[in-house]
């Protein structure tokens, strides 16, 4: 992927500052924290939202991926497109919880005609592997098209 400033942060006001410092770049913003995750999508002008799907907690009848319609609605409005983190998934111990998650906010993605892109930092892919992975799973063929 090419270049982008990658924003992780707990408090909402510091994230904004590093927001607008950032301007003209392609903003990646990074959060636990799904209430801010849901505030900086509806206040602030970013590109990609990143979804951590490690150190969550499924309840006993449903996923909880951190992704949910309200917020797709919410990123289709603002043209924000929606990130897997590739290293989390690579480097994770319970693979199959976290690919479930990851299956499931590409449901949502799909239904609503949002993009999704692949955010890596250590482990860098070629395209053709991306776009693999994705089909497998689940991603229709035009979300993989622009990966």
């Amino acid at each position: 992927m090419e270049n982008y400033t990658l924003i992780k942060e707990t408090d909402f006001m510091k994230a904004r500052k590093k927001i607008k410092e950032s301007e003209g770049e392609i903003i990646v913003f990074s959060s636990n924290d799904d209430e801010l995750n849901r505030k900086i999508l509806e206040k602030e002008k970013i590109d990609i939202l990143l979804l951590n799907q490690s150190g969550r907690r499924d309840s006993q009848k449903q996923r909880t991926s951190g992704f949910n319609q309200v917020l797709a609605k919410i990123a289709k409005k603002n043209n924000v497109a929606v990130g897997i983190n590739l290293d989390e998934i690579i480097e994770a111990r319970n693979k199959s919880e976290i690919l479930a998650r990851v299956k499931q906010n590409i449901k949502i993605c799909s239904k609503n005609k949002l993009k999704m892109k692949f955010i890596t930092e250590k482990h860098k892919r070629n395209i053709h592997d991306l776009k693999a992975l994705g089909l497998v799973l689940g991603m229709p063929t035009w979300m993989t098209k622009n990966l």
